[in-house]
């Protein structure tokens, strides 16, 4: 067998290109960066988004595509990039992804089953477990410490003193308890907390789905971090967050569509719910006449609670063991399942 060429296709720091080099001698790395968009920040995978080839890089990086058999990342991330490298590379085996809900892009992609079939896609799911789990923590401790009140009396100058809750023995329902889930779980129980997991398949760890409105009862706090798949659109509806306590906070670090928002909207307009951090909504960017943007007991963030200076560090040691896996024949980690588009 001779090398196999491994073409990258997103923007990348130099030193993970070479840590790449050095997984196997039978990886032919290909890395042309004049050919991708430079990046804007570090672990930019879309890069700058003004950047244009000439007819001559974009013929070079066509060909490039063309003659790989491995695959990382895709030009701007989007179904039509997805679609035109699978399609451009008839050789083409195994992608990876750069991002952990792969599954989306790869059913907008509109792939035949004989190219889905062709190759083996891989999301880098798992790999934003930390900073998701840090941000769905910061979440739960800005509005449970009432940090929208401590800015505005900062604003006012204001000097009131007054009590706040704790998180030391309330409730945690994590809806998703794959590896963001967990890590969530673990951060939470190192403040006290009692956590309660719901995933697809039940298991010793995790209640299953047909639970979650009984649990979302007895729950302080909700953390989301489920993909968006036919079977969670719209999980968490008007009756789950009508079910869930007066005061409770519901985080959102999975996707958007998986939350009913005009509900949402409802529950915290009413003061049913204490507040919500969202990292994830049904419409991105979220439009300028979302209410949301205008309740106090909101956090927005633009998603981005996944980005970290680490990432693609992280991204590179995945793909470096999907590598070995490849080469020796065995199962790839974080494979995405073409039934279910996870």
């Amino acid at each position: 067998m001779g090398p196999v060429p491994v073409v990258i296709a997103t923007p990348l720091e130099p030193e993970l290109v070479e840590r790449l080099r050095k997984v196997d001698d039978r990886l032919d790395i290909r890395f042309e960066a004049d050919l991708l968009p430079p990046p804007r920040f570090p672990s930019d995978h879309l890069g700058d988004l003004d950047f244009e080839r000439t007819s001559d890089q974009e013929s070079r990086f066509s060909r490039l595509i063309a003659e790989a058999e491995v695959v990382l990342g895709f030009p701007r991330e989007s179904p039509a990039g997805l679609a035109w490298v699978i399609r451009t590379a008839p050789g083409l085996r195994f992608l990876q992804c750069m991002f952990a809900g792969a599954g989306e892009q790869v059913r907008a992609a509109n792939l035949t089953a004989r190219e889905l079939e062709r190759v083996t896609i891989a999301s880098s799911s798992g790999v934003h477990a930390v900073p998701l789990a840090e941000w769905s923590l910061l979440g739960i401790l800005a509005l449970t410490k009432n940090l929208p009140r401590l800015l505005r009396d900062k604003q006012e100058r204001r000097w009131d003193r007054y009590p706040v809750d704790e998180l030391r023995g309330k409730t945690l329902l994590v809806v998703g308890f794959g590896e963001i889930g967990r890590e969530v779980a673990r951060l939470a129980q190192a403040f006290g907390m009692h956590v309660i997991g719901v995933r697809r398949e039940p298991d010793a760890t995790a209640f299953g789905a047909d639970r979650l409105d009984d649990l979302a009862g007895g729950a302080d706090a909700i953390v989301v971090t489920l993909p968006l798949t036919d079977e969670t659109r719209g999980l968490i509806g008007r009756e789950t967050i009508e079910r869930m306590r007066e005061g409770a906070i519901l985080v959102n670090v999975g996707r958007g569509a998986v939350v009913d928002e005009e509900a949402l909207v409802d529950a915290l307009q009413s003061g049913k719910l204490a507040g919500a951090a969202l990292d994830v909504f049904a419409e991105e960017p979220l439009p300028e006449s979302s209410p949301l943007w205008q309740l106090e007991n909101v956090i927005i963030s633009p998603h981005t609670a996944a980005l970290s200076w680490h990432e693609n560090e992280r991204i590179v040691e995945l793909f470096a063991e999907n590598l070995r896996r490849y080469l020796g024949g065995e199962e790839l980690l974080s494979r995405v399942r073409t039934t279910l588009f996870y």
